[in-house]
């Protein structure tokens, strides 16, 4: 019997940090975007550069493993010397690979990953294998075999098995937690409402909300300062709006201003826990599978999962890779009674 079984992407990352990229603003009335920029057409320095393995379900994977949670995932690796990588450092991360599915037609997902000197980052993802899992790939046994299952973003036709999953979780009485990639969101808030229905915990950043409910968060005025407000008013109403009428809690990230989950009944303000930021790929990962195993952990208690999601995550940030920095639940938790102001707000809606 597996604890959790992720589902999604593997790759190779290959960061590349450079301090003279621009970081360029762009402010509207209902948003604002920010854009990385090099000079076109000149040869750039680079200030840093590694490579480690990545992706939603490899990262998760780690991580709940790391966790002390008993891990396996089903991600697609093509027939490439990255294929042999990935299996070896999954296994010795504690991830039973028996789930593993290889490839003949293409090749293992890679991604370059451009780091600012403000520690955010833009990928150039190539999907490869990633996009291409196969309902008949997939090994359903396992799955009913396991108390939860954690569904991380899923690319191009590997999609169209999300639906499947998700009425096997629910026909089988399985935990699903699912972390939406754009993917399945631009099928809209119709198509996405059906998925929500089954999983007991749903997870998105900011962007990825707002593309599935239409609701973006509206900037400042002379008349409006949003700013000023415990919570962003379009917040609450994107949460609200993608709960629904389901019993999902949902969860937002925010990058740097934190996370909001609703469970219906009460949204939770989380912020940061302190960190010095080397990069921020992967802390979304650490963010949402360290808050699944948290609630499996600890009764369902939000305030607390929170906590301890936001400081796996911090941890996450500090260092230069999406798997470096995991900390055990007797970590976090050490870390937590080094910071006993840091707090989660509830707020009764």
């Amino acid at each position: 019997m597996y604890d959790f079984i992720t589902i999604g992407s593997a790759t190779q990352d290959v960061f590349v940090q450079s301090d003279v990229a621009s970081i360029v603003s762009v402010s509207q009335i209902e948003k604002k975007s920010e854009f990385m920029s090099f000079p076109y057409g000149a040869k750039t320095e680079i200030a840093d550069f590694s490579k480690n393995l990545g992706g939603g379900a490899v990262n998760t994977a780690t991580n709940l493993a790391n966790l002390g949670c008993k891990t396996s995932t089903i991600i697609k690796l093509g027939n490439d010397e990255l294929n042999s990588i990935i299996k070896l450092k999954l296994a010795q991360s504690g991830v039973d690979i028996m789930n593993v599915i290889d490839s003949d037609k293409h090749l293992t997902g890679f991604s370059i990953v451009l780091v600012s000197f403000q520690g955010d980052r833009t990928v150039l993802a190539h999907r490869g294998a990633n996009a291409h899992v196969h309902e008949n790939e997939v090994n359903f046994d396992a799955i009913k075999n396991s108390r939860w299952v954690y569904v991380s973003p899923l690319s191009g036709n590997s999609n169209k098995i999300l639906d499947k999953v998700a009425n096997f979780c629910k026909e089988n009485k399985i935990n699903l937690a699912i972390n939406a990639g754009t993917t399945a969101l631009k099928k809209g808030a119709k198509y996405f409402s059906k998925i929500l229905s089954t999983a007991q915990i749903v997870l998105m950043n900011k962007e990825e909300a707002t593309l599935v409910t239409k609701i973006h968060l509206r900037q400042d005025t002379k008349e409006q300062k949003f700013s000023k407000e415990m919570i962003h008013p379009d917040m609450v109403e994107m949460l609200k709006a993608l709960r629904g009428e389901t019993d999902t809690i949902t969860v937002i990230t925010d990058g740097k201003n934190g996370a909001y989950c609703y469970n219906g009944k009460n949204i939770y303000i989380c912020p940061t826990f302190p960190a010095v930021v080397t990069s921020t790929l992967g802390a979304g990962d650490a963010f949402a599978s360290t808050f699944c195993a948290s609630m499996d952990k600890f009764n369902w208690d939000i305030e607390k999962s929170l906590k301890y999601a936001s400081i796996n995550s911090a941890s996450v940030c500090t260092n230069f890779g999406a798997q470096e920095g995991f900390l055990t639940f007797e970590e976090i938790e050490a870390r937590l009674k080094s910071k006993p102001d840091f707090k989660v707000t509830v707020i009764g809606v």
